[in-house]
């Protein structure tokens, strides 16, 4: 195990740590509460920070959040390993891409400051309003309830990525996470690269576009071939939550924290149950232990 490193700083920045170093290509738009990500990221190229396989990651700054998903889209068919940061309204410009990158397979992470929808009103704060609407797109939805969790689940997403050909929306609670300054245990650059599959990332770049090993991809199908093209994808998200345990097992391999596709704590014969995930979890379980040890069932 690596030795331990330690720093404070807030849940943006513990993402974006590992984002930045294990991409080579980072399609930005800023939104609240998720630019930090985006604006860490950029600075970081501009130093001529390197990622884990030493070339410095291009920053590309579009005009809108549908022109960064376009971005990704493009660049991932390239084969090149990339990712975006979002929340909110800009989420939901990025749905109609995300459709096409789940339905083609291509491994990414989009990492998400959850954030409430504008609706009768524009909000800033966090529900999962964005996050939920994105159930449909194919991604696989993966949430962190702290800072250190945000850091971890970074890195274990990149790694189920690549390793399950779905791609992955991970996000944590907007200002409640992203804003949370706290002490983590950064993940040292020898456990990422210990955690990415090397032909998992050979067989990622093999499937890139070229003329020189043509295949059809983004065709018009009638009804019945469409929909056997859809059946297709089916074994690879029967297999996702046990490739994710595996992943989350080798990350606990690799650095001593572990962690489950769900948590359950409390009493065995428990009376009241809640149900939760996100930022709150932490605060729910803490209460759960103390409620348990004064008779209750929960």
């Amino acid at each position: 195990m690596s030795a331990s490193r330690f720093a404070t700083l807030d849940g943006n920045e513990a993402v974006a740590l590992v984002a930045y170093k294990c991409n080579e290509i980072i399609a930005i738009y800023p939104i609240t509460p998720a630019s930090a990500m985006g604006e860490l990221s950029d600075a970081w190229s501009a130093q001529n920070r390197s990622n884990l396989w030493g070339t410095v990651p291009a920053i590309v700054e579009m005009q809108s959040e549908g022109g960064a998903a376009g971005a990704i889209h493009g660049a991932l068919q390239a084969g090149t390993l990339c990712t975006t940061f979002t929340a909110s309204q800009g989420l939901l410009l990025m749905l109609p891409n995300m459709y096409k990158i789940a339905g083609e397979l291509t491994p990414t992470v989009f990492h998400i400051a959850a954030r409430s929808l504008a609706a009768q009103a524009l909000s800033i704060f966090c529900d999962h309003s964005d996050v939920m609407s994105a159930r449909g797109t194919g991604f696989a939805l993966v949430a962190s309830n702290s800072v250190q969790e945000a850091h971890d689940f970074a890195a274990i997403t990149q790694a189920v990525t690549l390793a399950s050909r779905i791609p992955v929306l991970h996000f944590f609670d907007g200002f409640r996470t992203s804003h949370e300054v706290a002490r983590i245990e950064l993940i040292a650059d020898e456990t990422l690269r210990a955690l990415l599959d090397d032909d998992a990332i050979s067989a990622h770049r093999q499937r890139a576009l070229s003329p020189d090993s043509p295949v059809l991809r983004g065709s018009a199908q009638n009804p019945d071939v469409y929909f056997q093209g859809r059946e297709t994808v089916n074994p690879f998200y029967a297999a996702f939550p046990q490739k994710l345990q595996q992943a989350m097992d080798q990350f606990a391999a690799l650095t001593g924290r572990q962690y489950r596709l769900y948590d359950y704590v409390g009493a065995a014969d428990a009376e009241r149950v809640i149900v939760v995930m996100g930022s709150g979890a932490e605060t729910v379980e803490e209460t759960v232990r103390h409620l348990n040890s004064q008779g209750e069932r929960v």
